[in-house]
């Protein structure tokens, strides 16, 4: 996280910030840690779109996985429960952001029905270096029937 552009940390978030941040995401939004024992393997949350109301059934999402939780299907059956728990709620559309380049990211939220949705060159920028982001959407529901 801190040594690497998969996450735009500049300093790792100790247990009361990531306990803050669950708590200000309320009953609206999930946070899922998936734990070896007392291992935590990796966890996958969603947060709000953007601010505006006409977002509201969109949702970001986010997924981080420990390196030894790599490439066991931790981060598939975690984001797929994550997906299952959103369309629950009745959100229509999950985002994800990708710090670029990140073939394993890609890979994994293609591989659980994400797309593709556009890139922004240089719009981040950590060790003195700019960095694309890219923006992966998957439809979570029919919105023919569904706004309110």
């Amino acid at each position: 996280m801190l040594t690497g552009t998969v996450s735009f940390e500049t300093e790792a978030p100790d247990a009361d910030a990531i306990m803050a941040r669950m708590a200000a995401a309320g009953d609206v939004y999930p946070w899922l840690v998936a734990a070896d024992s007392e291992t935590v393997l990796g966890y996958a949350y969603a947060g709000r779109f953007r601010e505006r109301a006409a977002y509201r059934f969109a949702v970001e999402t986010t997924i981080y996985l420990a390196d030894a939780a790599q490439r066991r299907g931790i981060g598939r059956r975690l984001y797929g429960a994550l997906l299952d728990d959103l369309r629950g709620r009745g959100f229509t559309q999950a985002i994800g952001v990708i710090a670029l380049p990140n073939d394993a990211s890609v890979a994994l939220h293609e591989a659980i029905g994400f797309r593709a949705a556009g890139r922004f060159a240089a719009a981040g920028c950590k060790f003195g270096r700019w960095v694309d982001v890219g923006y992966w959407q998957c439809a979570l529901a029919d919105r023919a029937g569904g706004a309110v």
